[in-house]
């Protein structure tokens, strides 16, 4: 089998995986993550957070956030290209052989959780939508579509990347489509009065406020979340110390100003006061069909939700596809089990990654929305996402001559935002959540220990004679 040429860091290569990705492709890959079914099934959620459009500070909050940690993500990405994305940053960030271990251990920990969560999250918002076209739809119903949609997305993903590189720009042209019809309709019937309908008292700076504002800015975070996508699978694409940070940047500024208009025009259109609270409203699982429904009847909105659900698969797709590479990246290296480094015999892709991801992520299907959304955002936020901040500060640190073809705009002043973006949104989260978020860390803490010592492997491996 071929192998690509020893790395920068003078480390063993990696079975050689096709480059086929350019910036057509990444950048669809990560827009089609990016918007996905996200926008279209969390507005009555970030309504309700604060009861009213005034919640909409939540997307602001969150934009900074992730303008400034897309650019964290594009000069890790283009200084160290390889399947793994936040893994192979840790690893080299915080040392190979030392404390890279240990934070390399847990995120592949944590990711095992998160990124399936966030798969579900397509496969619950489907079965939301579903039930415009399928009435009555009951939860043996839905248990059996997300089953059957999990498996038809596995055996897509069970080719050659060649031909998933097609495909992605197939559904992005699909999620493109729905997402310029909702602009486009609401920009024609937007009524001001409603959009900016804000309740008594809208603006009242509490402690309430700010617990609420840090709801919204969770869900608009779960929103945003994919525009880091194509770093998962930089083994795959072509010249990626130009591609990975241009596709994200494109991605980030596209798709906020994709949101914004996206909302409005609901919000313009669909009355607030009849989406909020969203659990005692059925009609908020679907309201982009309602929207449409308001203004073109129930036959178009039928049809306009048939491509909401397009959509929907083509986030889904593009989850797993970037995803899968992650535990097989880590078994390579020999942080993980090994039989998830196994690639296809004929057909070149980590096939035991993408089957195992894609089974887990069906099984976290069957919990609650809100449930999915707290969780994989809570979980990520310690590790992976805090984690890559001090990252590159530690690699501009040790490792000054790593070649760097993108560099961090304003350089601290992103990773402070970021920074500080995270902390507020880990803070302002209910603690329940927290708890879980921290105990499946400590957890992970206790694993990584027993397993090190069990292999005797830093902290507990020998030390070489002629070395105190």
């Amino acid at each position: 089998m071929k192998t690509e040429p020893e790395d920068t860091h003078g480390h063993e290569a990696r079975p050689h995986l096709l480059r086929r990705f350019g910036l057509l492709e990444s950048t669809a890959l990560n827009m089609t993550n990016m918007i996905g079914i996200g926008p279209f099934i969390t507005i009555p959620l970030l309504l309700s957070t604060l009861g009213g459009p005034q919640a909409m500070l939540g997307w602001l909050v969150a934009l900074i956030i992730t303008i400034s940690d897309g650019m964290i993500w594009s000069e890790l990405g283009a200084a160290m290209p390889g399947s793994g994305g936040t893994y192979v940053y840790l690893r080299e960030g915080y040392g190979r052989e030392t404390f890279g271990r240990l934070m390399g251990f847990l995120f592949i920990w944590q990711f095992i959780l998160s990124g399936p969560l966030e798969i579900a999250s397509g496969y619950i918002g489907f079965t939301q939508y579903l039930g415009y076209i399928w009435k009555d739809i009951d939860r043996t119903q839905s248990v059996i579509v997300i089953i059957v949609l999990g498996l038809l997305n596995i055996g897509l993903l069970y080719r050659k990347i060649t031909f998933i590189g097609k495909l992605t720009v197939s559904l992005w042209v699909g999620t493109i489509l729905t997402t310029f019809a909702v602009i486009f309709t609401g920009a024609r019937h937007f009524n001001p009065s409603l959009a900016f309908d804000f309740p008594p008292g809208a603006f009242n700076f509490s402690l309430g406020f700010f617990f609420g504002l840090g709801a919204a800015t969770r869900i608009g975070i779960f929103d945003y979340l994919g525009y880091y996508d194509i770093c998962y699978i930089g083994d795959e694409v072509r010249q990626p110390g130009r591609t990975i940070p241009r596709s994200i940047i494109i991605s980030v500024i596209a798709v906020a100003l994709i949101y914004i208009a996206i909302n409005f025009s609901i919000i313009g259109v669909v009355p607030w006061r009849e989406l909020v609270p969203a659990d005692k409203h059925p009609a908020s699982s679907f309201v982009v069909s309602i929207f449409m429904e308001r203004i073109y009847g129930a036959r178009v909105a039928t049809l306009f939700t048939a491509m909401v659900l397009w959509t929907a698969f083509g986030s889904v797709f593009a989850l797993l596809l970037g995803y899968s590479r992650v535990p097989y990246a880590a078994a390579i290296d020999g942080y993980f089990f090994k039989v998830f480094g196994r690639l296809h015999p004929k057909k070149n892709f980590p096939y035991v990654s993408l089957v195992v991801i894609g089974i887990i992520s069906i099984i976290c299907s069957f919990f609650t929305l809100g449930m999915v959304i707290d969780a994989l955002i809570t979980t990520r936020i310690l590790i992976q996402f805090i984690g890559q901040i001090l990252a590159v500060s530690l690699l501009r640190r040790n490792e000054p001559g790593l070649k760097r073809p993108y560099r961090i705009w304003l350089y601290p002043v992103p990773n402070l935002l970021a920074l500080i973006g995270w902390v507020f949104v880990f803070a302002t989260t209910d603690w329940p959540i927290i708890v879980f978020g921290l105990g499946t860390l400590v957890l992970g803490l206790l694993c990584f220990v027993f397993w090190s010592r069990h292999t005797k492997q830093w902290p507990f491996a020998p030390v070489p004679q002629g070395e105190s």
